[in-house]
C-alpha cells in the first residue's frame, strides 16, 4: 500500500507481510523478542493512512526489553484516541468506576523515565501516578495526526505537542496496528500494538 499526499492509501503487492500470517507472528513477538525482530516484523507491514487511525484504539505492550515496556500498562493505560487530524489524544488512562481519562503528556516526568525507568517501575510510584492523576488530566488533545516518514516509508504518524515525540504505525490489519515511539534519547524505539474499539 501507498499513501498519497492527503492521506489516502493504495493497495500494492508485494513486499508488505501477509496479514493472515502477520497476525500469527505479532502474537509471537508479543510474548516477548529482540529490537531488532520486532523492527524486521515492523518493516514487512503495510503504513496507515491518516483516516484509518479514526476511533480508540487499546493498547499493548510488544516487549523487546526496553526500559519502557510494561510501564504504561503498570499506570493503566488504555491506548490513544483520534477524533480527527488536528485532535488526537496519545494518553487515555483506565480510571475509577470503569471511566477513561487523558493524561497530558506534557505532565509526564519524561526525564526521570528516560534516565531512571527503575524509579517508575517501582509499585510505589505506580500508586502516587494514580492519586495524581486527576491533576493531570485533560479534556484538550495533546498531539496530531501528520504523514511522516520513518524508516523509510511514509505513513500515518502522532506527532506530540509538547514532547519531542512521534509515534509512527503500520498496519497488520484494519483492526490492528504497530507502532514505534521515536523519543528523542531513547533508541532504539519503544514499541507497541494498538486494537480498534471502532
Amino acid at each position: 500500500m501507498s499513501i498519497d499526499g492527503d492521506g489516502s492509501a493504495h493497495e500494492y503487492g508485494g513486499a508488505a507481510a501477509d496479514r493472515h500470517g502477520a497476525a500469527g507472528r505479532l502474537r509471537e513477538l508479543q510474548q516477548g523478542t529482540t529490537v531488532e525482530a520486532a523492527l524486521a516484523f515492523y518493516d514487512s507491514l503495510e503504513p496507515v493512512a491518516l483516516d484509518e487511525m479514526m476511533g480508540t484504539w487499546r493498547g499493548e505492550d510488544l516487549p523487546t526489553d526496553n526500559p519502557f515496556d510494561g510501564l504504561l500498562a503498570s499506570y493503566g493505560w488504555h491506548g490513544k484516541r483520534f477524533d480527527d487530524h488536528d485532535h488526537a489524544y496519545p494518553l487515555i488512562f483506565n480510571a475509577r468506576g470503569g471511566h477513561r481519562v487523558s493524561i497530558n503528556p506534557a505532565l509526564v516526568p519524561l526525564a526521570v523515565a528516560t534516565r531512571y525507568p527503575r524509579v517508575l517501575h517501582a509499585p510505589l510510584a505506580a500508586r502516587i501516578f494514580s492519586m495524581i492523576r486527576p491533576l493531570m488530566s485533560t479534556r484538550k488533545a495533546k498531539a496530531r495526526l501528520r504523514l511522516t516518514q520513518y524508516r523509510g516509508v511514509v505513513t500515518a504518524t502522532m506527532c506530540y505537542d509538547a514532547l519531542p515525540i512521534n509515534d509512527i504505525f503500520r498496519k497488520v490489519d484494519s483492526d490492528t496496528l504497530v507502532g514505534a515511539m521515536d523519543l528523542r534519547g531513547l533508541d532504539p524505539p519503544f514499541m507497541f500494538v494498538l486494537h480498534s474499539e471502532r
